[in-house]
């Protein structure tokens, strides 16, 4: 997906700077033959008072020598005869040859004639003996004179477009690809055992669709084997009834040695049901550990609601972002439920009434974090108010339920941390790290976001649990 779209992006760019550039190129090229004819044309244009003055040849030569290219053997004037017995006078460089510089009297205007070198500029002019022609000679390096920087610079700035829409493309493309990777990779660890495995809903709307769907599949498949398992566990428990029955039977043939195989043979199989009731038993139990995880957002929003009547009657504000859309973590419902109350509790304990809070959660590649944060008064010692039976100060906090917090964070591989809120209180973020934050570029990634999610400025000064 990921090629296509670059081959894509690389054809359309290419196609539109070739449709602009080309045109371009063009321009510039004919602007510049513009720009040396006008030149031309006015150098031309300093000659013609002087013609219309005198046509002597002193008064010509001195004209044409002071003109901007005369001395460089560029202008030449071609002056008819006077009177009858008068000769053509040739002042200057001529290059043009006698039929062009006729032709140009004829038609009476500007003429251009092809010279060894590059072209000349005939402009006639009305003198008293007749029409005389001012030569003026334009090189060929005159008439590309720039061209190539433009088109230089004009092919740079197209493929500066085309590599920076291939660049754009690519990063699309890897935002396309990567969640449908991620899908691809949990159903192949889906199919090889791995119960537990859940994919982030995120990417574009039919991914994040695709994603849902197969999490809801996961949690079907999982809820089967269980339903299967202990279905197993139930068949080998009824069975116990008859083998009852028959092991007493067996108890009442006597010593003889077929009493004695029927004994055997029951316990036989008492053992066997025995172990398969374990069996059946230990496997739905790993199944229930396997699927271990729930969605954070609901369980925000859930004890967020049961929070709310008390923070009404308190008058406090409470806020709530990033819980709209579904975010898995792996931790049970039951163990987030309980860290989410511990650390909401101590905003309710430690903090004045009408103190406003608020719950926060990010849904990363590689983690999730959820940011319990108040604009009461702080934390004196974040590290103390971690530790188990410290905490902190002397109304009696135990520490007991930020040490809750902390275990939750830890046995996912994350952390928690406690520093300055926007709102000018504590901040208590909880890192919940996604498949132990193992993933590929996990630390990288990991630590990009902790940088971004830091909290500013110096911690404050309160006591909590």
């Amino acid at each position: 997906m990921r090629w296509a779209l670059v081959k894509v992006a690389l054809a359309v760019t290419t196609m539109v700077v070739v449709a602009f550039a080309v045109p371009l190129g063009l321009v510039v090229k004919e602007m510049a033959s513009d720009r040396a004819y006008s030149n031309a044309e006015r150098q031309a244009a300093t000659i013609g008072p002087v013609l219309a003055i005198t046509t002597d040849r002193t008064q010509l030569e001195r004209a044409v020598a002071s003109a901007e290219t005369g001395a460089g053997g560029r202008i030449g004037v071609h002056v008819p005869a006077s009177g009858k017995n008068g000769k053509p006078a040739e002042i200057g460089t001529r290059r043009a040859a006698p039929a062009d510089v006729a032709a140009a009297v004829k038609l009476g205007r500007a003429s251009i004639s092809p010279v060894p070198g590059g072209t000349s500029l005939l402009q006639p002019t009305a003198v008293a003996s007749g029409i005389a022609v001012v030569e003026v000679f334009v090189p060929d390096d005159a008439l590309t004179n720039g061209v190539t920087t433009s088109w230089v610079v004009l092919a740079g700035v197209g493929l500066a477009l085309v590599i920076g829409s291939v660049a754009v493309a690519d990063r699309l493309g890897t935002r396309m690809v990567r969640p449908a990777e991620r899908l691809a990779g949990a159903a192949h660890d889906l199919g090889h055992g791995q119960l537990g495995v859940r994919v982030q809903e995120d990417g574009p709307k039919e991914l994040r669709a695709a994603a849902t769907a197969f999490n809801s599949m996961a949690d079907q498949v999982v809820q089967l084997l269980a339903n299967e398992r202990e279905l197993a566990a139930d068949l080998s428990h009824r069975l116990r009834t008859p083998l009852t029955v028959l092991r007493l039977n067996a108890a009442s043939l006597g010593d003889t040695p077929a009493a004695e195989q029927t004994r055997s043979a029951v316990a036989q199989l008492e053992r066997e049901v025995d172990q398969i009731i374990r069996t059946a038993r230990e496997q739905k139990a790993h199944t229930q550990q396997a699927a271990a995880g729930c969605d954070a957002a609901e369980v925000i929003r859930e004890r967020m609601a049961f929070w709310s009547a008390l923070a009404e009657d308190e008058g406090r504000t409470a806020r709530v972002a990033g819980a709209d859309r579904p975010v898995r973590v792996p931790v049970a419902r039951p163990d987030l439920a309980a860290a989410l109350d511990a650390m909401l509790g101590n905003v309710f304990r430690h903090t004045p009434e009408g103190t406003a809070f608020a719950v926060d959660v990010h849904n990363a590649e590689d983690a999730v974090i959820v940011l319990v944060s108040d604009a009461g008064p702080g934390i004196a010692d974040p590290e103390a108010a971690l530790r188990r039976g410290h905490g902190g100060g002397g109304d009696g906090s135990t520490g007991l339920g930020l040490d809750i917090v902390r275990r939750l964070a830890e046995s996912t591989g994350g952390d928690v941390r406690i520093g300055r809120s926007v709102l000018g209180g504590t901040e208590v973020r909880v890192w919940l790290a996604l498949d132990g934050g193992r993933g590929p570029g996990a630390t990288r990634r990991g630590h990009r976001l902790r940088r971004r999610l830091r909290p500013g400025g110096r911690r404050a000064a309160r006591t909590g649990s």
